[in-house]
C-alpha cells in the first residue's frame, strides 16, 4: 500500500489505542467468529456459551442483537450466519484497494497464462487470499476469496516473510509449535504427524531468505501432492510488500522449474504497472473526498424500539467496520463519523477498540481496515450457491403468509425449478426441484420473460410451443406479448392457466446490475379467495422476500461471481 500519512489534512483523534476496547462490540466479534469456525455456521446458543466463554444471557443480547442488524437470523432452535456478513468483508476488499487495482491485470495473466492466478496479502504469519482467477479444469484451485493459509506452506507466505521482524518470527515459531500439523488453518491439508519442527523451521527460513535475495517465491507441493506454484510480490512506494501474485498450476502441466521459466517474465515485467496501478488507486482519494450527505445513525431507533435488549455499542462498532471500504486507503475520523452518523468521540471509541482488536490499522491520520475482518465466514458465505442464499428465505416466507413458495430460472423456453419450500395443506401443490414448465403458462416464467430485451422476448414468444394447457391458458402471442409488456413492470399473476384450481403470483429477482436472473413466486388453491385478495394479501410479503434475496445475492457477488444453477 502507499504511504497515506498525509494524504488527507484532516485532524488526528485523541487517545490512546490503548484504552479499554467497547465491551459489547468485542463480544460481537467473538460470536461472529465462533460461528465462523469450519462447521460452526448453525449454532445452539448453548454452543456459542461453550465457545465464547460468555454467559448465555451475554450470548442473547448479542445474538438478538445481530439478528436484528441481520447478521444471523433465527432457524428454528439453532442461528445461523446470513450473506449480509459479507459486507464486513466487502468493505476492507474495497477500503484496502488491491482486488479493483489488481484484479484486472490478474484475469489478462490469467489469460495469457491459461493458469491459475491468485493474489494474497499478508495477515499475521499467515497469507490470505483476496483475488481469485482460476481456470477450469479437473484439478484446478479450490482456494476461496478469504481463505488462510500458513505462510511457510505458501509461496506468497514466504515472500512475506522475508519481510519479518525477529519478533514476528518468534510469533511464527510460537505458533508453528502449539499448532504442528496446522489444525488451526481449515484451508489446508494437515501436515503430516512426522514432521520435524527443526527441519520444517531451518526449510522455512533458508526458503524466505533466498526469496528476498532473489525477488520470488515458488511453492512445490507445500500445500498437497501435486500443487504448484511461483509468486512475486507487489511493493507498496515504502518497499513494503503490499501482496503477492502467484501463478498456480499442477505437476501435470508443469515442474517448479517449468513453470517459473514460463512466468516469471512475464510477472516480473507487470511488476512496475501493479504497483503504479495499486499507487494510483489509493492517491485517488485525495483527489476525490467521500461525497454525499451525512449519514444518521441508524442504531438510535432500533435502541429505542427494543431497549436493554440492543447493544447500541455493538451496532454502531459493525457500522464503524462496514464505512470503512469506503475509500482506497482509509478513512479519517471525521470522515468515518460522517459515514455512519456517530458522534466523533463514538466513532473514536468503536476505531480504537477494532485497532486494539486487529481489524483496523491506523495510518498518520486514517483508519484502514484489515484483512482479518475476512475471517468472519467470508470464504463460506462468499461461497453460498444461489439455492442455499434464496432457501432460508422461502422458509421465512412461507413462515408467513402459510403458502408453497418456489424460484425458478429460465431454462430454455422452460422455467426450471431451483429451490421450493412447500407449505402443508389438504390440497397442496405437489412440485420438486428440477421440475420444468412452460414459461408462457406460468407466472415465473412470464416475470422471466418480461426481463428479456423486446427482441428476444419475441423471438422466444415465435418458436414456443403455446399450446392450451387448461381451458385458461392464454395462447395468443400477441396477447401474451400484452401481458409480459404489463409484467415488466414488477410482477405476474397466473390463475389457472397451468392447472385447474392454481393460482400464482410472482415477482422477479435482480443482479446487482438490475437484470432480471430469478423468480420466485407463492402459489395457492383458487378456493382459498379473490384474485384481489391474493393481489393484497401475497404480494407485499413475496416483494419483500425478493428484496431480501437481492440485498444477500449483491453481498455474494460484490467480489466473485454471481453463480446461477
Amino acid at each position: 500500500m502507499t504511504s497515506i500519512d498525509t494524504t488527507v489534512a484532516a485532524e488526528a483523534p485523541a487517545g490512546s489505542p490503548d484504552e479499554p476496547v467497547v465491551g459489547p462490540l468485542e463480544r460481537g466479534l467473538a460470536v461472529l467468529r465462533a460461528m465462523s469456525a469450519p462447521g460452526e455456521h448453525r449454532l445452539r446458543p448453548s454452543d456459542l456459551v461453550h465457545l465464547t466463554g460468555l454467559a448465555r444471557a451475554t450470548i442473547d443480547r448479542v445474538v438478538g442483537t445481530l439478528v436484528h442488524l441481520g447478521y444471523v437470523r433465527a432457524a428454528g432452535r439453532d442461528v445461523e450466519l446470513t450473506p449480509r456478513v459479507l459486507h464486513l468483508g466487502n468493505a476492507y476488499l474495497a477500503g484496502c484497494g488491491i482486488p479493483d487495482a489488481l484484479g484486472p491485470l490478474a484475469e489478462r495473466l490469467a489469460r495469457e497464462f491459461d493458469e491459475s492466478v491468485s493474489i494474497a496479502v499478508p495477515d499475521g504469519d499467515g497469507a490470505r487470499f483476496v483475488t481469485r482467477v482460476s481456470r477450469r479444469r479437473t484439478m484446478s484451485l479450490t482456494f476461496r476469496i478469504g481463505d488462510l493459509l500458513p505462510a511457510e506452506r505458501c509461496a506468497p507466505g514466504t515472500l512475506f516473510a522475508g519481510g519479518w521482524t525477529e519478533q514476528e518470527w518468534q510469533d511464527w515459531r510460537q505458533r508453528r509449535r502449539a499448532d504442528p500439523r496446522d489444525a488451526t488453518f481449515p484451508a489446508v491439508p494437515a501436515r503430516p504427524a512426522a514432521a520435524d519442527p527443526q527441519t520444517v523451521e531451518a526449510d522455512f527460513a533458508r526458503r524466505a531468505a533466498q526469496a528476498a535475495e532473489r525477488g520470488w517465491a515458488d511453492d512445490d507441493q507445500l500445500v498437497e501432492p501435486g500443487l504448484i506454484a511461483v509468486a512475486v510480490p507487489v511493493m507498496d512506494p515504502s518497499g513494503r510488500t503490499a501482496c503477492a501474485v502467484s501463478v498456480v498450476s499442477h505437476t501435470s502441466r508443469h515442474t517448479v522449474g517449468s513453470l517459473a521459466a514460463a512466468v516469471l517474465p512475464r510477472l516480473r515485467a507487470e511488476t512496475a504497472a501493479m504497483e503504479r496501478a495499486l499507487a494510483d488507486a489509493v492517491g485517488q482519494r485525495s483527489a476525490a473526498p467521500l461525497a454525499g450527505a451525512p449519514a444518521t445513525d441508524a442504531s438510535l431507533a432500533a435502541k429505542q424500539e427494543l431497549g436493554a435488549g440492543f447493544l447500541q455499542s455493538l451496532a454502531r462498532g459493525l457500522a464503524v467496520l462496514s464505512s470503512l471500504g469506503a475509500a482506497a486507503g482509509g478513512l479519517t475520523l471525521s470522515e468515518v463519523a460522517a459515514a455512519t452518523g456517530l458522534p466523533r468521540a463514538t466513532a473514536r471509541r468503536s476505531l480504537l477498540s477494532l485497532q486494539q482488536l486487529g481489524y483496523v490499522a491506523a495510518n498518520g491520520r486514517l483508519f484502514r481496515p484489515l484483512p482479518r475482518i475476512l475471517e468472519l465466514a467470508y470464504a463460506h458465505l462468499s461461497g453460498l450457491s444461489f439455492a442455499q442464499i434464496v432457501q432460508p428465505r422461502l422458509e421465512r416466507l412461507v413462515e408467513e403468509v402459510r403458502e408453497s413458495a418456489s424460484a425458478t430460472v429460465l431454462d430454455g423456453d422452460d422455467i426450471r425449478y431451483v429451490a421450493r419450500v412447500p407449505t402443508y395443506r389438504i390440497m397442496s401443490v405437489d412440485i420438486t426441484i428440477g421440475t420444468r414448465f412452460p414459461a408462457y403458462a406460468t407466472s415465473m416464467g412470464r416475470v422471466l420473460l418480461a426481463g428479456l430485451d423486446e427482441h428476444e422476448r419475441a423471438a422466444r414468444l415465435r418458436r414456443a410451443d403455446l399450446r392450451p394447457l387448461t381451458r385458461r391458458t392464454v395462447t395468443d402471442p400477441g396477447e401474451l406479448a400484452r401481458i409480459l409488456r404489463e409484467t415488466a413492470s414488477g410482477y405476474a399473476l397466473v390463475d389457472e392457466e397451468l392447472e385447474e384450481g392454481l393460482r400464482s403470483i410472482a415477482v422477479p429477482v435482480r443482479d446487482a446490475g438490475g437484470a432480471v436472473v430469478a423468480a420466485v413466486n407463492l402459489s395457492t388453491h383458487t378456493g382459498r379467495g379473490s384474485v384481489e385478495h391474493t393481489r393484497a394479501t401475497l404480494l407485499p410479503p413475496l416483494r419483500r422476500a425478493a428484496s431480501d434475496i437481492e440485498a444477500d445475492l449483491h453481498a455474494v457477488s460484490a467480489r466473485t461471481p454471481l453463480r446461477l444453477p
